[in-house]
């Protein structure tokens, strides 16, 4: 298991929200066993995508503004 920090817990969080967007449209009740190709990329790559903004918004929110 890997022990994540709390931002990465935040940004799965935030990636959680786009996944299940994406998941709307394909239908839960969908077996994964039947997910064609493209949606199987889809969905990695919303979570790929959406993990990498989240982080990069925590990192932003988190440094400071140089004053000049």
């Amino acid at each position: 298991m890997v022990d994540l920090t709390e931002e990465e817990r935040a940004a799965i969080t935030a990636t959680m929200k786009r996944v299940a967007l994406l998941m709307d449209e394909i239908g839960w009740a969908t077996p994964l066993g039947e997910l064609t190709e493209a949606q199987v990329r889809a969905l990695i790559e919303e979570a790929v995508e959406g993990f990498r903004e989240a982080m990069s918004y925590i990192a932003r929110a988190q440094t400071p503004e140089v004053p000049f």
